[in-house]
Order: C-alpha cells, then sequence, then structure tokens
C-alpha cells in the first residue's frame, strides 16, 4: 500500500519507536514518578527524556512547561475550557479544525463565552491583519491552527503574535499539522501555548501529545483531571507546580516511550531536511495534478506558505467514490470529506462533497507521488 495519509497519522514510524515501546513494555513497564525501585526510574527517565527532548524542538527554556496529554484535541480542550471564563471573548478562524470548534462551540452555550471567526481567503490563508480587526477589549485568547489540515496553507504565526501583543490577548496555536515538520519557536514565536499531537510529524504512537504553556500562565488554567501524581500524596488538593497540576493519574508510558524515540529521530534529521523533503514531495504532486484534465487542487502554490497537504477534486467523480476507487483499484491510501474542518469547505467551494486528501510524510518517495498521479491520469481519462 502507498500511503498519503499522513496529515490524519504518521505511517510508518521509524524503526526506533516500535523498539522503544517494546522494550518499555517487555523490561520497564513500572509507573514514572511513584516508587524508588529501579524500573520505575527508568520509567521517571523516559518521560523526562522526551519531555525534555520536546522541549529542545521547541525551544522551551524549561521542560515541566509542557504538559502531556492523549492528542492534540485534548491538549485544546484543556487550553480553552480550563483558561476561558464567562465574557470572555475569543478569535478563532474558518480555517480551524472541529478540535477547536467544537469546544468553543461549548463554551458559547455554557459559559457564555463570544467568539468571534475570521474568515479566510479562497485558498484557506488568513490575513493577520484581520485577526488584529477582530480584536476587542475583552478578547482573552486568539486560537489558531499553525497550518490547515484542508489548504495545507501555514499562517504567519509570528505575524499574528506581533500585532496582537499590544491588546494583552493570549495566543494559543495548534501545531497538529506542523509539529516535526516545520520549525516552531515558542520564544520567538511569542507563544503563550502550544497544543501537539505525537503521532503525526513527530512520528510518536497515538495516544501521545501535549501542550507547552508558557511560565506563569499556568495558575489562570483550570485542571479538568485531577488525581494522583506521586507528589503531595498527603494533600487533598491538585499540586500547583508544573507539570503536576495538570497530569493526574498515570501516563501513556510506553506510548511516551515511542514519542521519545519519535521525536529524537526528528532531532536527529532535522526539522529543515524533514520540511525539504516534503515540499519537494508536493511540488512534484502539485505539478504532476496540474495537468490532468478535471483535476482542481485547492491551497496555495508550493512554497514556504504550504505543508505537504494536498486538497483536490476529480470532475465526475464525489470524493469519497474517488477515494475508494484509489484504495480498492490502486492500493493507494488517502482521504476523503470534509476532514473534520467544515467551515473552510465554504470558502474553496466544497462544503457539499469535500475533498480528496493525498498527505505526505517523511517515508513516501516520489515513485509514491508518480503512483498516485498515473492513476488519477487513468481515472480521469475514463470520463
Amino acid at each position: 500500500m502507498i500511503y498519503l495519509d499522513n496529515a490524519a497519522t504518521s505511517f510508518p514510524k521509524p524503526e526506533s519507536v516500535y523498539q522503544a515501546m517494546d522494550y518499555f513494555n517487555r523490561y520497564v513497564g513500572a509507573n514514572p514518578g511513584r516508587s524508588s525501585y529501579a524500573p520505575a526510574r527508568e520509567a521517571d527517565k523516559i518521560v523526562s527524556g522526551t519531555r525534555g527532548m520536546l522541549a529542545q524542538l521547541f525551544n522551551v527554556e524549561e521542560p515541566s512547561q509542557i504538559v502531556f496529554t492523549s492528542n492534540a484535541t485534548e491538549a485544546l480542550n484543556l487550553g480553552l475550557k480550563g483558561l476561558l471564563k464567562p465574557g470572555d471573548h475569543v478569535v478563532t478562524t474558518v480555517t480551524d479544525h472541529n478540535s477547536v470548534l467544537r469546544p468553543l462551540r461549548s463554551l458559547v452555550e455554557q459559559r457564555q463565552v463570544a467568539v468571534t471567526w475570521v474568515e479566510c481567503d479562497g485558498n484557506g490563508a488568513v490575513d493577520p491583519k484581520a485577526i488584529y480587526t477582530a480584536l476587542r477589549a475583552t478578547t482573552k485568547l486568539v486560537c489558531i491552527a499553525h497550518a490547515s489540515n484542508v489548504t495545507g496553507v501555514i499562517h504567519d504565526i509570528g505575524a499574528i503574535s506581533d500585532i496582537i501583543r499590544e491588546s494583552g490577548a493570549l495566543l494559543m496555536v495548534d501545531a497538529a499539522q506542523t509539529a516535526g515538520c516545520v520549525p516552531i519557536d515558542v520564544q520567538q514565536m511569542q507563544i503563550d501555548l502550544l497544543a501537539f499531537t505525537g503521532h503525526k510529524g513527530l512520528m510518536g504512537p497515538q495516544g501521545t501529545g501535549g501542550l507547552y504553556v508558557r511560565p506563569g500562565l499556568e495558575l489562570q488554567i483550570q485542571p479538568f483531571c485531577e488525581g494522583g501524581t506521586g507528589s503531595q500524596s498527603s494533600s487533598d488538593r491538585q499540586p500547583q507546580k508544573m507539570p503536576d497540576r495538570f497530569e493526574g493519574g498515570t501516563l501513556n508510558t510506553p506510548g511516551l516511550a515511542g514519542l521519545g524515540a519519535g521525536v529524537r529521530f526528528v532531532l536527529e534529521t532535522g526539522v529543515e531536511a524533514i520540511r525539504a523533503h516534503e515540499a519537494t514531495l508536493a511540488g512534484r504532486m502539485l505539478d504532476r495534478l496540474a495537468s490532468i484534465p478535471g483535476i482542481k487542487v485547492y491551497g496555495p502554490s508550493p512554497g514556504p506558505n504550504r505543508v505537504a497537504v494536498v486538497s483536490f477534486t476529480l470532475e465526475g467523480w464525489p470524493p469519497l467514490n474517488l477515494a475508494h476507487l484509489l484504495a480498492s483499484g490502486f492500493d493507494i491510501a488517502t482521504r476523503s470529506g470534509l476532514h473534520c474542518a467544515p467551515l473552510v469547505h465554504r470558502y474553496i467551494g466544497t462544503s457539499e462533497t469535500g475533498t480528496v486528501r493525498a498527505s505526505i510524510g517523511y517515508f513516501n518517495t516520489a515513485d509514491d507521488i508518480d503512483t498516485l498521479c498515473n492513476a488519477l491520469e487513468q481515472i480521469a481519462a475514463q470520463i
């Protein structure tokens, strides 16, 4: 099978990820941070090592400011629901994922939080000036996806941060599509909250992710999961120190072992090298698709403002049927539909059917791209 669904989850993983998880399950197995015997200390070392490598990747000064979650969705929920109170105003965009849209809908209904949805252009790009225009005196937070999982647009987080800083609003970035494959520096980009998943560009297993919280901001965020942390066990109150404030209960240590191996692979390979490889393949795909009659591609041209996510439609073929044919007839894995980001489709003209999405990962090759495009040429020729 040719796998082109890396925006959903990356596959395959580096061999070291499989080995790290197997080693933990076979030879460690203990709970981190709860006991002093050797396997427990080794488990703690695995967790702290993964946290440290993530801090290095994102230029986080204090690794304890990274909180582990089960995915980016949980991280976004923690940031949004833990921070926002009745009367607060949030600015987000129509390009954002349901992991932002749905928690905000709940907050509108349950806490009377106000939300402004900033529009995008026909390529899915959001003008930072439009975000500035949407700010109010009550704006507590600007929440935006670093890159769209539909159009591939990369938003200029640095520019957005610069224009909102004087307002006092906080900035939360959804890095589900960029962590591990686009450089992220939370200090340079002035990011207050960074939500990321472990199972996409970071090459780790499903069930892993996290939230970076800028130092000093953690006490403004209310944890929604409280419980045992292995610290301050005599108290019936959740510890205030990071990351224990937000990490109640047993962590997914086998998953974090795999995530650590994935992040190590990213650091050793280099984010810029990963980005360059994926961008080259995306450019190849876009060039080939442009020559196929009936194909329409959505999103910006190849370049620095696009990740390796390519959405397209083929005239005469519903995206669901086309993706099914690619899978059943050519053994090519893509995804069809709205991709859990329904609002952006109104602006690119695909609300009714969605698109077929081919998303490239580091382990894809030029042959994979050519095989997809050859298959689409065959299908288009039959119309």
